[in-house]
């Protein structure tokens, strides 16, 4: 006679790469062209979402299969194996920016920011409001990103602006315009996986003393809650910065 598999076991397995496949697509369909990131990046998180299914029933099949009494536990672990490992994966994004605000466009200067000129001109950004949030993202972004505030450099405001485009270069930002005379550029940065732009615009003047002051903004053009990936983005403009011949 033959062994009576578990049916649960083996839907745990079967659940398990599907949601597996769910979330290898979406970056996937998004670098062949056939998603836009906002779409790739929700069939993304629906997989890794989707994987405490699998994870609760590749463990009742891992009850319903000990001691031999069905067959089907090599599923039941699969399953397990691989809602587990999507569950995780999402915790291991999610929870450390679980706290951060649902904003997406954050500046060294909440009271002054910079403002779009040339990228506005894009095709992408043609009809969208790139005008800043003002107290509704300035007040969260505060208390939030504390140490994001104007960068002082202890430099002319023309080396400084060298610095910055150096920087801004070194980072791999695609620089729309560089404007030596009024000290200003703009520029715009791809994400590896799900192909997001954000737009980014760097301002510098000159500061009493002799130094200068650069302000940064960086904007997500989808999406309401950017993650802190454009505070990432600013911290590592200023820690390139700093090292990019100015000093801080």
């Amino acid at each position: 006679m033959p062994e009576r598999r578990s049916i649960t076991a083996v839907l745990a397995a079967t659940l398990g790469l599907a949601s597996l496949t769910l979330a290898v697509a979406g970056p996937l369909a998004v670098q062949l062209g056939i998603l836009t990131p906002v779409r790739g990046f929700r069939f993304f998180a629906l997989g890794l979402v989707s994987g405490v299914i699998p994870l609760v029933l590749g463990g009742i099949g891992l009850l319903l299969t000990r001691g031999g009494a069905r067959g089907g536990r090599p599923k039941a672990w699969l399953g397990t194996a691989l809602g587990g490992g999507l569950v995780a994966l999402f915790l291991v994004l999610v929870l450390p920016t679980r706290n951060l605000p649902r904003i997406n466009d954050i500046t060294t200067s909440p009271d002054d920011p910079p403002t779009f000129e040339q990228v506005a001109q894009l095709e992408a950004n043609l009809g969208r409001d790139l005008a800043y949030p003002g107290e509704a993202f300035a007040s969260p972004q505060r208390q939030a990103y504390p140490d994001l505030e104007t960068i002082r450099l202890a430099a002319q405001p023309h080396a400084a602006f060298a610095s910055a485009l150096r920087a801004a270069e070194t980072l791999g930002w695609s620089v729309v315009a560089s404007d030596a005379d009024r000290r200003r550029l703009e520029a715009t940065e791809t994400s590896t996986f799900f192909r997001f732009v954000d737009d980014v615009v760097v301002r510098v003047r000159p500061a009493p003393g002799g130094d200068s002051l650069v302000d940064v903004r960086s904007k997500s053009r989808d999406g309401r809650h950017d993650f802190g990936a454009n505070a990432a983005r600013i911290r590592a403009f200023r820690d390139a910065l700093a090292t990019s011949g100015a000093g801080a």
